[in-house]
């Protein structure tokens, strides 16, 4: 009998302090389970047309910046910067000819030993090549830009989330060919209700749990809150004016950095997964 009582008593206390818990939660934190993780992402494709001459990673690769992921073919855009060169070696001849030309002109002219119109002419037939010559130049520099935009590099340290680029395959100008995840920075969108919104300031500390990874738990702050809620830019946001208006308790999106991560934290904290955050109050 008095095991029993005193099974009663533990778990009547074990009642108490998990109620006292609560109500101390609500009054300490504003709590959601609407939320996702977020990272840069980004759809890789190429400047260039040309075809793939040769892809380095898969998917789930880990890369780091500047590394080559695609090769596309070269010899178009080096045959056509052959040309190009070509062609400025010719016209920078043009024009330090016409320089010199220009130059002996403007000293006969200061001394009256040719007409105006003949230093006129000289400076005409200057310009000109000067002109022909800064255009040349324009375009070797964007036959070099385009040939090494035939190399397809990380912009910056992350993971390869999808490949869609094969050997062989025609590469079109921003057809994308890799999805990329960068690991530079992890954040979450946590979707209050607007009636928490008096609770939660910008640079308030929040707790985030990730579903996925279960037993830790994540710190963060809040860095900022949307000035509009969820369903102000959806496809076809909601029309209040046809007389079938039932009011509904928007949610608005908040942003949460998440600080102090490892780089096993940043492998582990995929884009997408979903969350539970805590902001205190």
């Amino acid at each position: 009998m008095n095991n029993r009582k005193k099974i009663i008593t533990l778990v009547a206390a074990i009642a108490s302090l998990v109620g006292l818990w609560a109500i101390v939660d609500h009054l300490i934190f504003v709590k959601t389970d609407d939320a996702q993780l977020e990272a840069h992402t980004v759809m890789l494709a190429a400047k260039v047309s040309a075809f793939v001459d040769n892809v380095k990673v898969d998917e789930g690769q880990k890369v780091k910046k500047g590394d080559l992921l695609v090769e596309l073919d070269r010899r178009d855009y080096e045959n056509t910067l052959k040309e190009v060169k070509g062609d400025l070696t010719s016209v920078e001849a043009r024009m330090k000819d016409a320089q010199k030309n220009f130059k002996r002109f403007s000293e006969l002219y200061s001394s009256g030993a040719v007409s105006p119109q003949q230093y006129d002419t000289a400076y005409a037939n200057y310009s000109d090549v000067k002109a022909k010559y800064d255009a040349v130049t324009a375009q070797v520099a964007q036959a070099e830009l385009n040939l090494e935009d035939t190399q397809i590099k990380a912009p910056s340290d992350g993971f390869i989330a999808k490949r869609s680029a094969e050997i062989g395959q025609l590469a079109s100008v921003g057809v994308p060919l890799l999805g990329f995840v960068s690991s530079e920075s992890r954040w979450v969108t946590a979707n209050f209700k607007e009636t928490e919104l008096s609770d939660i300031k910008v640079g308030a500390s929040a707790s985030v749990f990730v579903d996925a990874i279960p037993g830790k738990t994540f710190k963060g702050k809040v860095a900022a809150i949307s000035p509009a809620t969820g369903s102000t830019f959806t496809l076809l946001p909601p029309d209040n004016a046809t007389g079938n208006f039932t009011k509904v308790v928007q949610r608005v999106p908040v942003k949460i950095d998440l600080e102090e991560l490892s780089e096993k934290d940043v492998e582990l904290l995929r884009a997408g997964l979903s969350a539970i955050v805590k902001v205190h109050k």
